[in-house]
């Protein structure tokens, strides 16, 4: 209860508020002061949200976000016969040449015939790893069994004979041997290029035509001059 007094008047009149009045007035302001709250943890839950990254995103450096680019060497899917039978025969291949290039340890002596060994198990085991993982994908066996009837493999008595040279003899052998496994592998990489069906596979033949090929002429220098 208030008490009010008219001004010049000794009277004092008390005045009740209905508790009813005051019980609403107060509703009213902690149900503005609720909302006021919830809009305001609203806003910051959007703009921390706004401010996280995706985890399938990346940004480049103008500060655009895109979509993480898939692996180069991951197969496409849209594979065919002509992909398998390269991954199927190139594995065997690669494997002989690298095989030939751990003969050259310690018999190797040509400055160029070393370099080329570096440069063909720098290439051809990564190359290995990713053949064999698209026939996983594939669901197709890693092995035909034919591996000797291939282009450019060399025999059992060829891998001996190498493996019995040394210096410059070693040189002379291998640069020739490796010569025709080159030549194998380009025939069967430009198939590949013609008939396959796969982005990943093709990509892979168009590295062996390009650095095999390379490797032959320079090869061929070698031999004219030893």
């Amino acid at each position: 209860m208030r008490t009010f007094s008219r001004p010049g008047s000794r009277t004092t009149r008390a005045i009740r508020i209905p508790h009813a009045t005051r019980t609403t007035r107060t509703t009213r302001t902690t149900r503005k002061l609720a909302l006021t709250g919830a809009l305001a943890a609203a806003g910051l839950l959007l703009a921390a949200c706004s401010g996280s990254g995706d985890s399938t995103q990346g940004t480049d450096h103008g500060g655009k976000t895109s979509a993480a680019a898939p692996s180069a060497s991951a197969p496409s899917g849209a594979f065919n016969d002509a992909d398998v039978m390269f991954a199927q025969m190139m594995i065997p291949h690669h494997e002989q040449a690298l095989e030939m290039a751990k003969l050259a340890d310690g018999r190797a002596e040509d400055a160029e015939i070393k370099k080329i060994v570096g440069a063909v198990e720098q290439a051809q085991d990564p190359e290995i790893r990713k053949m064999k993982g698209w026939l996983r994908t594939w669901g197709k066996p890693e092995s035909t069994g034919g591996g000797h009837g291939m282009a450019g493999m060399m025999s059992d008595a060829d891998m001996a004979e190498l493996a019995a040279a040394k210096g410059k003899a070693f040189d002379r052998r291998f640069a020739e041997l490796m010569i025709a496994h080159h030549e194998g592998a380009v025939e069967m990489a430009k198939t590949e290029q013609a008939n396959g069906g796969d982005a990943a596979a093709r990509k892979v033949a168009d590295d062996v035509v390009r650095t095999q090929a390379a490797e032959i002429a320079q090869l061929k220098k070698i031999l004219k001059r030893l």
